[in-house]
């Protein structure tokens, strides 16, 4: 929470997370699978009860923030959450609809199945990005010069963005023409994790929508030399 805390005191509105349940069906806002990298307890987060992982401490110290919390805080800013198992869909749904926040979020996940899983769950329409297949689909495109309507049909349904990294398995993903094609269809695309001042400048200058980021003064330097910085606002 101290870390969502800073990026909301400098301004910015929208945070990415990492959503795993506990076995008991607590939804945590962590990124790893287990606690033992970052924290001073070790285990799955899945196969553990919260009276267990509720007692861990990020590096000896700070708790590990529940979802809901993180919602309940700043009932203005926006919240990216990657689904990393699918124990979290339920407990992610629910807490979905406890705080209403709906418009509020966007989901993402590396598996296509968790991601129609968590879009299920919620039981109404909510942002979400690209799935892998989605994500290939439309380098596909960019690389023939077509989209098809497939594409187009989910940016009309709720799928307004694709979130990707510069490369994957050696291929590059955040090509011009990459960008080009998903502004076509109406498509932001939004990349990760970049901490590099450069790097950062430089897809800037290939037309990204968004960036996520560690280095989050580093990102609102960047963005505010070039005239985009909008603390506490919505493209902030």
């Amino acid at each position: 929470m101290a870390a969502f805390s800073r990026a909301v005191e400098l301004g910015y509105t929208y945070l990415e997370t990492d959503a795993h349940a506990t076995s008991d069906g607590v939804l945590l806002a962590f990124h790893d699978h287990t606690l033992d990298r970052v924290t001073d307890r070790t285990g799955r987060i899945s196969q553990l009860p919260y009276r267990e992982v509720g007692k861990a401490r990020i590096g000896g110290v700070d708790e590990i923030p529940l979802i809901e919390d993180l919602l309940g805080a700043w009932p203005d800013v926006r919240v990216n959450i990657d689904v990393k198992e699918s124990t979290a869909i339920g407990p992610l749904a629910r807490v979905i609809r406890r705080t209403n926040a709906y418009d509020r979020i966007c989901l993402t996940s590396f598996s296509d199945l968790r991601l129609a899983g968590a879009r299920r769950a919620v039981g109404r329409e909510i942002c979400s990005a690209l799935g892998p297949r989605g994500i290939a689909a439309l380098r596909t495109a960019a690389i023939s010069g077509g989209y098809g309507r497939l594409l187009a049909g989910l940016a009309r349904a709720g799928v307004p963005c694709a979130q990707v990294p510069i490369g994957f398995r050696g291929l590059r993903v955040t090509t011009r023409p990459f960008i080009r094609t998903a502004h076509a269809i109406g498509m932001q695309v939004h990349v990760w994790t970049i901490d590099d001042p450069v790097t950062m400048e430089n897809l800037l200058d290939l037309g990204v929508d968004g960036i996520m980021t560690d280095n989050i003064t580093g990102l609102r330097d960047v963005l505010g030399r070039r005239g985009q910085w909008h603390p506490g606002t919505a493209n902030g």
